[in-house]
């Protein structure tokens, strides 16, 4: 078998255990620079469980790579970042979810590359954006706004605009998300379109505080005036 299937075997054994979080220790026997291949192949693993978690393992890899090289970490970032343009092919699926992580667990990747990250959402001719017009891989990105303004709102707050307009998204994802990511950063400018979507029964299955959760919009539109009380 070879080093990269042994690998990722090895991950996925991980990342499948009930006691997963626990186990992600465990990673840190392998270099960053080794799990990152297995891990992007994880992430369209047939398993929704394992696709999830490979999240929260690329981000402590990174974490690692970064504090070693950053110059490391931005090479990786770099590629990232090709898996989201059009010349990829829509290689992009799960990608800003990874983005997200490594900022989350590191302020030195977060301080240089949160603006990144939210320029996917950016949808005016007065920005510099990188709006994706392909409404599911839209969603993986207000996802990662959220998990990034969970810890760090401050990197997140300066894309509130577009995030008011998420709301209006024809996507049930979207119009979930955009909601989860202004309560965290408490926009209280968008209090009122918020209060519209509270009884917005359209359904989403996402990942949230570390567990699969099946929630719908209006659920999210009240979790997050509740953020702001």
């Amino acid at each position: 078998m070879s080093k990269f299937r042994n690998t990722k075997k090895t991950v996925r054994e991980i990342l499948i255990d009930d006691n997963w979080q626990e186990r992600l220790v465990e990673l840190d026997d392998f270099r960053p620079g080794e799990l990152m291949p297995p891990l992007l192949s994880l992430r369209l693993d047939r398993d929704e469980a394992v696709r999830w978690h490979t999240v929260p393992a690329f981000g402590r890899a990174a974490s690692r790579m970064a504090d070693t090289s950053m110059e490391k970490m931005r090479t990786l970032m770099r590629t990232l970042m090709w898996y989201m343009n059009e010349e990829s092919g829509n290689l992009g699926w799960g990608i800003p979810h990874f983005m997200a992580e490594a900022m989350v667990q590191n302020e030195k990747i977060a301080n240089e590359f949160h603006k990144i990250l939210a320029s996917y959402i950016f949808c005016d001719a007065e920005c510099d954006g990188n709006f994706l017009d392909h409404p599911e891989l839209r969603r993986d990105v207000y996802w990662g706004l959220a998990r990034l303004a969970s810890v760090r709102p401050e990197m997140v707050s300066h894309g509130e605009r577009f995030l008011i307009v998420g709301l209006d998204d024809a996507d049930a994802y979207n119009r979930g998300y955009a909601a989860w990511v202004l309560g965290l950063i408490k926009a209280n400018v968008a209090t009122g379109k918020l209060e519209s979507l509270k009884n917005d029964e359209a359904e989403l299955r996402t990942f949230k505080d570390g567990v699969i959760r099946d929630m719908t919009v209006g659920a999210m539109a009240r979790e997050a005036l509740t953020c702001m009380e």
